[in-house]
């Protein structure tokens, strides 16, 4: 018998006995005096919230209707007819999923013309398909980046970098901020210090908690300046900005200037995977070497079809762009005009400074309760004092839908004391 158990105790004894110190953050976490339970207990806690119906501008929470300003469904597509149509084919033809890796058993000719479609849209030579966006950058930077390599990641890039630089075998340099003077000296001293050293910089195309782009000409600059590869996450950029969609560099007029792109499925393709397009032989590279996509289960057919008919509907379509970014600029200049600070945002993606993280929830539930879902961000997401409600849009919001959000956040930001009587910040 292991040392220290009394045979006679009973099994929640026993329980007791063998909980490892490993555990302990664990129960601090639910502690009365904790953030997590104060908020609970205030009846403030935002996340994990069921949606019981979503129609895309519209959902059901808790039995009510809202209308969602706090999802990245850009184009306004997972409910459209037709994107639901497609999915339902493909489970009719191809079951429900593919029992399989990439590597194995799991490619469909399905994924295959997916590849094509996308390195012909982005103007890449090839393409390959993960099963989520989050595993698609950490596959591609641990399996580009070696021992000896540098990493040069953007401060703000989003967690999935992270994690890819973490389970990389390189070294990690992160730059400020969009900041591509401090960017500059990094690159200079690991020429200097690591000539032999392969240098991969890596950026969100547009960051998902400001809506704001990559200062992608200066990087682009950079890279050839110092022989690096520029890989762009285009997550929030695919389908949302540049000509048709084509991401950020193309917003700069500048896709064949870059190395890499990364993106997703989950937002503007209303489905679930995603992608990195590039140079043949580097993508077929990664194909063979990222564990992320050789040891995973492939995307499911409803999942590919899906991505299809949205590629399909996105080019037949221009004008969902124009609606969105109208919509866009319509919304900034609507919480600008009303006192709020919405940062430096240029996408669909507008973020509201709410203040401390009390406030941020108590604007969020009392939006909730006006009728409009929103994503509350606090630190260390945001800067302390900067926490926000996180808003964006969809090419299918209506004007009155855009009216109605804009009235329930003067509301509450009088309310709460975030923007003045009069309309200006409090």
């Amino acid at each position: 018998m292991p040392q220290g158990l009394d045979p006679k105790a009973t099994a929640n004894d026993a329980a007791v006995v063998r909980d490892p110190s490993l555990f302990d953050k664990c129960h601090r976490f639910f502690e009365p005096e904790g953030l997590y339970a104060q908020v609970k207990a205030a009846g403030l806690y935002p996340y994990f919230r069921p949606i019981e119906r979503n129609d895309g501008a519209h959902a059901i929470i808790n039995g009510r209707e809202v209308v969602m300003a706090g999802s990245n469904n850009y184009l306004g597509l997972t409910s459209d007819p037709r994107v639901k149509e497609a999915a339902a084919k493909a489970i009719e033809q191809y079951g429900t999923g593919c029992t399989g890796s990439r590597f194995l058993n799991g490619t469909l000719d399905l994924h295959i013309e997916l590849e094509h479609r996308l390195a012909r849209f982005m103007g890449r030579e090839a393409c390959v398909l993960f099963s989520t966006g989050y595993m698609t950058n950490q596959g591609v930077i641990q399996s580009l980046a070696s021992k000896g390599d540098i990493i040069f990641s953007d401060k703000d890039n989003h967690a999935c970098i992270v994690a890819g630089t973490q389970v990389s075998l390189a070294e990690t340099w992160r730059f400020r901020h969009n900041d591509v003077v401090h960017l500059r000296r990094l690159l200079e001293k690991a020429v200097a210090e690591r000539p032999d050293a392969g240098r991969l910089i890596v950026t969100d195309g547009v960051f998902s908690m400001s809506g704001v782009l990559a200062r992608v000409p200066e990087l682009v600059e950079l890279a050839e300046e110092f022989g690096a590869a520029l890989m762009l996450d285009d997550a929030h950029a695919v389908g949302v900005v540049g000509p048709g969609g084509h991401g950020s560099a193309a917003h700069f007029g500048l896709e064949n200037r870059t190395h890499l792109t990364t993106g997703t499925f989950s937002k503007s393709f209303a489905s679930l995977g995603g992608f990195v397009v590039g140079d043949r032989d580097v993508i077929d590279y990664i194909r063979h070497s990222a564990s992320a996509h050789i040891f995973s289960a492939s995307m499911p057919p409803a999942n590919v079809a899906t991505v299809i008919k949205c590629l399909d509907i996105l080019e037949a379509e221009p004008e969902r762009l124009e609606r969105l970014w109208y919509i866009s600029d319509f919304m900034r200049a609507g919480f600008r005009d009303a006192g709020f600070n919405v940062w430096t945002s240029q996408t669909p993606i507008i973020p509201v400074v709410a203040g401390d993280l009390h406030t941020c929830f108590r604007f969020w539930k009392d939006l909730l309760e006006e009728g409009v879902f929103v994503n509350p961000v606090v630190p260390p997401a945001v800067p302390q004092g900067q926490s926000l409600m996180r808003t964006s849009y969809m090419a299918t919001h209506t004007d009155a839908d855009l009216e109605f959000i804009l009235d329930a956040f003067v509301k509450i930001g009088k309310r709460h004391g975030v923007i003045g009587a009069n309309g200006h910040e409090g």
